[in-house]
């Protein structure tokens, strides 16, 4: 079987690779947490459209999907884990600075969104609703702490925040919590009730709070979807 490899969707998972690549730089080299914010921003665009490509041109296979979550960890994973990492050892001076070796437990993130994209692979029920935060959430909201971080009116964070965030973002990639995916059922508003609703109100955020909605936009969509499942468990009992 011939194998194509630089197809256009292919170029545009490797591009989603290359900005997951200088995020990492950026974070762990210049030390420059907006600047990888931006770049992971690129690799989300470049993730977006690299499926929808592949579908329009009907060239989507096995081998772009092994690519996808290749590149998917690497921007998604390894680039969080790195501004995570970053964040940590500015955060970690004076006095009652941790132990430096605890720094590097928030890789875990990067192992733990290794294990929620082969879970995705090989999980049939994900077509329509996900199962565990997906990594380019848990992502978005790594970055935006990084970049909010930066901005001169910021709270200051403190050393145990970045390692919680790391550990409770690793253990709901994997969770076995179903979140509803942004898959319009049509445009009307029967069936899409909560999407619209979600959007709504990260609109509404987004025009209130700026930068700083970006993380409370997550933590609305895991709460949303956990409300959604426990009135379906409900519905059921009944």
């Amino acid at each position: 079987m011939k194998i194509r490899l630089f197809t256009l969707p292919n170029l545009l998972t490797l591009s989603n690779l290359m900005c997951g690549a200088l995020a990492i730089v950026s974070a762990l080299v210049w030390g420059d947490l907006t600047t990888s914010f931006w770049l992971i921003a690129a690799a989300a665009g470049f993730d977006f459209f690299d499926g929808m490509v592949a579908r329009l041109m009907g060239i989507s296979g096995p081998m772009g999907i092994q690519l996808d979550s290749l590149a998917d960890d690497i921007s998604f994973g390894l680039a969080p884990s790195a501004v995570l990492f970053t964040l940590f050892t500015r955060l970690n001076v004076g006095a009652e600075a941790l132990p430096e070796w605890v720094g590097y437990t928030v890789f875990v993130f990067a192992a733990f969104a290794a294990l929620r994209l082969a879970k995705f692979n090989i999980d049939e029920t994900q077509h329509t609703e996900f199962c565990g935060l997906p990594t380019p959430a848990a992502t978005l909201f790594v970055v935006a702490v990084g970049l909010i971080s930066e901005q001169p009116d910021a709270i200051r964070l403190q050393p145990w925040m970045v390692l919680a965030t790391a550990w409770v973002l690793s253990l709901l990639m994997v969770a076995n919590i179903r979140l509803f995916a942004l898959k319009f059922k049509g445009f009307g508003w029967r069936g899409n009730e909560l999407r619209y609703s979600f959007l709504l109100l990260c609109a509404a955020l987004l025009a209130v709070l700026r930068l700083y909605a970006i993380p409370l936009i997550i933590v609305l969509y895991v709460l949303l979807s956990i409300g959604r499942a426990l009135v379906c468990a409900r519905k059921k009992e009944e």
